[in-house]
């Protein structure tokens, strides 16, 4: 059962749209002391200020001292959901490779190596990861997104075994499709395989405090996810034989 969350400093990084922005507003109602973050100043200031929160802009990797100081010292809750959305084969350029996994992966790191022993010290804290589903299935056409989520997906689950018993809780959130500039942005793989069991932003914040309400790791705002997951553990071969026909149908549906 989670706790009252009124009072507690909560960091949400990518929130000056989409499911941060969800997040934010989620934890403000919820009476929380929230700080947005967002390379955008402009947007991360706009969401600050409709819910009460302090905006503090710049690179999710650095933002951990700024953060501590605008919450008092303090970070309850640390919600590391910057990413990026990055398309392509192994082909990409090397420097996509390098951005999706600093973003996706290395903030990640970053901010447990500087929040992990305040944490350990007071034996609490709660770290939320935005993974995806492609972190526990894979997405056509994206392969550093894809990789760079299966990472994410592996560090946090390699938190919460490591440190669970010293107080910290995880949560890994892995939606499909979620109605934002992401989805947009995924183009004609996200089309056919996410935008048809799309959903809101605020269904992911309902779907992170229910699994907090529990304190369940893995978070799946799409329920069938869990199907498709057993399903690639224990027939991968069938798993990846249907995968494939979904990426055959996305390359004819591009000529």
């Amino acid at each position: 059962m989670v706790d009252s969350l009124h009072g507690t400093g909560v960091v949400v990084t990518g929130a000056g749209g989409g499911i941060g922005a969800a997040l934010a507003r989620r934890f403000a109602a919820s009476g929380a002391r929230v700080v947005v973050n967002d390379l955008d100043a402009g947007k991360a200031k706009a969401v600050a200020d409709k819910i009460g929160a302090t905006a503090v802009p710049g690179d999710a990797s650095e933002i951990v001292p700024e953060a501590l100081d605008a919450l008092d010292g303090t970070v309850d809750v640390y919600c590391a959901n910057a990413g990026l959305a990055s398309g392509g084969t192994e082909d990409a350029d090397e420097q996509i490779w390098a951005a999706a996994w600093d973003v996706n992966v290395m903030a990640h790191v970053r901010a447990a190596k500087a929040l992990l022993p305040g944490w350990l010290e007071r034996g609490s804290g709660r770290f939320v990861s935005t993974v995806s589903a492609a972190g526990l299935l894979t997405m056509v056409g994206a392969a550093p997104y894809s990789v760079t989520k299966h990472g994410a997906y592996a560090f946090a689950e390699w938190l919460s075994l490591t440190y669970r018993h010293r107080g910290l809780k995880v949560h890994a959130i892995c939606p499909q499709g979620v109605r934002t500039d992401m989805l947009t942005a995924s183009g004609s793989a996200g089309e056919l395989v996410l935008a048809p069991t799309a959903i809101e932003p605020e269904d992911v914040a309902d779907a992170l405090f229910a699994g907090m309400a529990e304190d369940r790791f893995l978070i799946l705002p799409h329920p069938e996810v869990a199907g498709y997951y057993a399903a690639r553990a224990a027939t991968p071969d069938r798993w990846l034989s249907n995968m494939n026909h979904i990426q055959q149908k996305w390359e004819a549906a591009q000529k």
